[in-house]
């Protein structure tokens, strides 16, 4: 059975639309702080209209006080002498218990969690700044909002995002940028550094201008014409390689002039070798003449 106080809004609700006092809403909220630590630090029940406090608790001495200073500052005061002796503080009491014995769990899914931040740099080039460009280093998805960012250019600190403004961004994370005029310098390196309590070390984004017009036409150029020398290379080796080779005459060349047998000097003297040289294959006279050299000595 609803307590007296339930019947009371009813009623009150039905007088209001016999009076033609047109829409209204009615309806109960319960909150509780939490301190640093986690723990239950307030506790806080009301019953509002057309989000207006009408009816308070007061969790020290566990009673509904009207909290209404308007015209229906008497049906507060009614309403808060029918909700001391209802049920409903009991009820009061057991959301207040609730919020203590759930507070620690939700503290360490939420406040005590580490979500590591994701960084992206975005280049946007400056058309009233020659060779100037506007470097935007995003940060997002990082909680808790305790976050540094620096620039750095070739290694060197040039500026510093520590006081940029945190954006919650819905769903218990936080997101942040920081710009940055850079001058687009071929060889510069311009990084973004993020400093977050869940990275082991600093989280790196680098961004390096790209070549100039200049430089770009030159080195088109230059590919250009190394690619045609190789294909010219290419097809001067395939040329080469596909002409037949020349043949010389196959046969026998003229025979040299016979000398006087060398004269064998005193010692020894070797025998023919276990493998005598055969014939040639084409035998000349030349041949003939040294047998009967060697026959007559």
């Amino acid at each position: 059975m609803p307590p007296p106080g339930m019947w009371a809004l009813g009623v009150l609700g039905l007088v209001l639309s016999c009076r033609g006092a047109g829409a209204f809403v009615m309806h109960m909220a319960s909150s509780c702080a939490l301190a640093a630590n986690g723990s239950e630090q307030g506790f806080n029940f009301t019953l509002a209209f057309n989000k207006n406090q009408l009816v308070c608790y007061e969790p020290n001495v566990r009673l509904f006080y009207p909290c209404h200073g308007g015209l229906l500052h008497g049906v507060a005061t009614v309403l808060a002498i029918l909700f001391n002796n209802s049920t409903l503080v009991q009820r009061v009491e057991a959301r207040r218990q609730a919020c203590r014995d759930l507070a620690p769990h939700y503290w360490a899914q939420t406040a005590l969690r580490r979500t590591p931040p994701q960084v992206r740099v975005v280049p946007t080039p400056l058309t009233n700044v020659p060779d100037a460009v506007l470097l935007t280093c995003h940060v997002w998805g990082f909680y808790p909002p305790n976050v540094t960012i620096q620039w750095l250019r070739n290694g060197d600190v040039v500026a510093s995002g520590d006081a940029a403004k945190l954006l919650p961004a819905g769903d218990w994370t936080y997101q942040t940028q920081v710009a940055l005029t850079a001058t687009a310098t071929t060889g510069d390196t311009y990084t973004c550094l993020v400093q977050h309590a869940s990275l082991e070390k600093p989280l790196r984004e680098n961004w390096s201008p790209g070549l100039s017009r200049e430089m770009t036409v030159m080195v088109a150029v230059a590919a250009t014409i190394m690619t045609v020398g190789l294909v010219v290379l290419a097809a001067g080796i395939f040329v080469y390689c596909r002409q037949p080779r020349a043949q010389g005459p196959l046969g026998p060349g003229p025979a040299p002039h016979p000398g006087p047998a060398p004269h064998p000097g005193p010692g020894p003297h070797p025998g023919p070798g276990p493998c005598p040289p055969g014939p040639g294959p084409h035998p000349g006279p030349h041949l003939a003449e040294w047998g009967q050299a060697v026959t007559k000595l």
